[in-house]
């Protein structure tokens, strides 16, 4: 055998190179091989060479032919494991040329050392960014192999295949056909097989399962090993004595569990265990990629729970802890702060940008946590607004580059934005209406949804920032969201477009009617998602209030509005939206000369006595409310409506309901029978 230097110039001496390759000696095909493995490990540039000389396909038929010796065969896996390896591009031809199927064929073989060979080189096409996971998913045969070879074989085996299913677990249809097809059962006893290259696969594997969907997680909780369940499992991998990876990656699937709906929020796991470990890793003692996946593991575990929240926000220094994170700076090996004169110019420019991204990383996290945090304790905004400049950051932070910095920002301001004192106060100071309708003016429809309902909260009636948002703009703003696609931005066009109308004054509520335009106004009343249409029914209702605005609207739109009501009483909707409907029925009653759309039409009366005696509450209730502004004694042509009521029988109704348990529903009914007895002496 002759040596050659593993780092020659391929290109020289190619054509003896392919030679030898394809030399009908068994042994001289063997040596070249090997030698072919040692040119292209660490080089990406030998690896582009060997295969711009294409001899992919040499490689591929030793693994496959039934007459290349196991020797042959190990070394040519091995070799294209290496070439594996190499740039996207590289990859990327080592796909085109077939490589996946041919190492596949290669897991069935029964030699141990081949088999592995193979399975390493799949292992590292599938781990790496953007691989075609879809693959371990073509043969329904291929994962229950893989769980079979995970059970009999060795420790670097079966952390290949945890690679593999955790890299390839990326879809709810993944997710349960990984259940199905066993890997639940490889699990459990993995989890405690104390190698660590092991778990660590398995932990990550464990989560990706068990995230938002429930029956696995389920399965998960209920499994056990040695007489030790999953969770319990977790909880000692959560042990301080353990390295940090491992704490952050089983806190991970814990809080996966919890918020699938597999373990309650006052599991003792959950709030003594998961939630401080995860509070831990945020601290400055941990490395930055660990700190941004510990806050944004920590937003999504306290996201819906107030309780979570409120032990979270008072845990070990968290909020200032949290606040740190938007101050990120790079340091040293030794905690100080990098200097860039240390390093050469080209390995400066490479940190700055690596820096650059941690910073935006280490920014987002905290967002989403203060986010998560703040989202129903008012106690807990205000110690979150007091942070050092927060709000700045916030505001700043809509600019930012990164879509992912300006979403979680956004969503940080709309969780404080539940605030009415800070609405009233911090935000007003910050004027934080600017820049977030810029924002608006240009954003993707992720952050678009956060920030229009963070708008909202901005155009609620007591918030000073009302006006002028007004005044820039918003009501085209918002007017053209009805018109999307997306049912989230529908709701909070219409959504944002009710708090404008609320106690609003006829310039601004006749500006909403002539933006939308009728048609569209009244298809929204027939929208299919049950949120829109009950903002549509909101803002109706605040655009007739007040008598002047009522009769003018109904003057101008009351044929349609009577339709869009009846339609929805008549209609199969909930309580909730008939109710509202019911409401704006009141208003209208409420109106001097609108009430006439009402007693003209035998059958919205008919339909007022029917709600009267409803089975619901809230049902009689508003439609006894608004009989009461029919028979209102004191205005114009009452005495008529009453003697119409009376012969419908509503009088009557009055009395039976008198016997109603309801205190609500008594003292309307009690009011509603003052006008008759005030008027007509009965």
């Amino acid at each position: 055998m002759v040596n050659v230097d593993p780092y020659m110039d391929v290109e020289s001496s190619q054509q003896e190179f392919i030679d030898r390759l394809f030399c009908p000696e068994p042994q001289t095909c063997l040596e070249a091989v090997r030698h072919l493995k040692n040119s292209v490990i660490g080089s990406n540039k030998q690896k582009g060479l060997v295969i711009q000389m294409g001899v992919l396909p040499r490689l591929f038929q030793f693994l496959v032919d039934k007459n290349s010796s196991p020797e042959l065969m190990i070394e040519a896996a091995v070799t294209l494991g290496s070439l594996a390896r190499g740039t996207d591009k590289q990859v990327e031809a080592l796909l085109g040329a077939g490589l996946i199927n041919v190492v596949m064929r290669g897991l069935a073989s029964p030699h141990p050392k081949l088999m592995e060979a193979c399975l390493r080189c799949l292992r590292t096409v599938l781990s790496r960014k953007d691989a075609p996971v879809e693959v371990i998913y073509d043969d329904p045969c291929l994962i229950p192999h893989l769980v079979r070879l995970a059970q009999q074989n060795s420790s670097s085996v079966q952390e290949c295949v945890m690679t593999m299913l955790y890299s390839g677990c990326q879809t709810a249809e993944h997710q349960d056909i990984l259940c199905e097809s066993g890997v639940l059962d490889l699990l459990t006893p993995l989890l405690s097989c104390n190698v660590y290259r092991v778990q660590i696969p398995s932990l990550r594997c464990l989560a990706q399962m068990c995230y938002q969907n429930e029956k696995v997680s389920e399965l998960a909780v209920a499994a056990s090993y040695m007489g030790k369940s999953v969770p319990d499992v977790l909880v000692s991998l959560m042990s301080r004595d353990k390295n940090t990876e491992m704490q952050l990656t089983s806190a991970k699937c814990m809080t996966y569990m919890f918020r699938a709906g597999a373990l309650n929020a006052d599991d003792s796991r959950i709030v003594y265990k998961a939630l401080p470990t995860l509070v831990r890793m945020c601290q400055k003692d941990v490395s930055p990629a660990d700190r941004v996946e510990g806050a944004e593991t920590l937003a999504y575990l306290t996201e819906v729970d107030t309780e979570l929240q409120r032990i979270a926000s008072i845990s070990d220094h968290l909020i200032p802890t949290l606040s740190e994170l938007l101050k990120y700076r790079a340091t040293n090996e030794n905690g100080e702060e990098f200097s860039y004169s240390e390093v050469s110019k080209r390995d400066a420019i490479t940190r700055v940008v690596e820096e650059v991204k941690m910073a935006q990383e280490m920014k987002q996290a905290a967002f989403k946590a203060f986010s998560s945090l703040a989202a129903n304790d008012e106690d807990i905004r205000r110690k979150i607004i007091d942070t050092d400049a927060l709000m700045d950051s916030i505001v700043g932070s809509f600019t930012d580059p990164n879509p992912r910095v300006r979403l979680s920002a956004v969503r940080c301001l709309h969780s404080l934005s539940r605030s009415v004192q800070q609405l009233r106060t911090t935000f007003q100071d910050h004027a934080v209406w600017r820049p977030l309708m810029k924002l608006i003016h240009n954003a993707n429809d992720d952050i678009l949804t956060v920030a229009s309902s963070t708008l909202c909260n901005l155009l609620l009636e007591f918030s000073p920032s009302k006006e002028p948002i007004l005044e820039c703009g918003a009501v085209d703003l918002l007017c053209q969201l009805t018109r999307r696609e997306d049912p989230s931005l529908r709701l909070n066009g219409v959504w944002a477009l009710m708090n404008m109308a609320f106690q609003a004054d006829h310039k601004i509520k006749a500006q909403i009617l002539t933006t939308l335009g009728s048609e569209h106004f009244f298809s929204l009343l027939s929208d299919p998602d049950v949120d829109v249409l009950m903002k549509t029914l909101g803002l109706l209702r605040n655009l007739l209030s007040t008598k002047p605005h009522i009769d003018h609207i109904m003057g101008l739109h009351g044929k349609q509005v009577m339709q869009s009501i009846v339609l929805i009483l008549e209609g199969d909707h909930c309580i909730d939206v008939k109710e509202q409907a019911l409401c704006i029925l009141a208003n209208i009653a409420d109106g001097d000369f609108a009430k006439n759309f009402i007693m003209s039409n035998e059958d919205v009366l008919k339909k007022l006595t029917i709600y009267m005696m409803h089975s619901n509450v809230k049902l009689q209730i508003a439609a006894t409310f608004c009989i009461s502004n029919l028979l209102w004694k004191e205005e114009d042509g009452s005495l008529e409506r009453q003697i119409k009521l009376k012969e419908l029988g509503v009088l009557q109704l009055l009395q039976q309901l008198l016997s109603t348990s309801d205190t609500t529903l008594f003292e309307r009914v009690k009011t509603a029978l003052h006008q008759f007895s005030n008027s007509s002496g009965t």
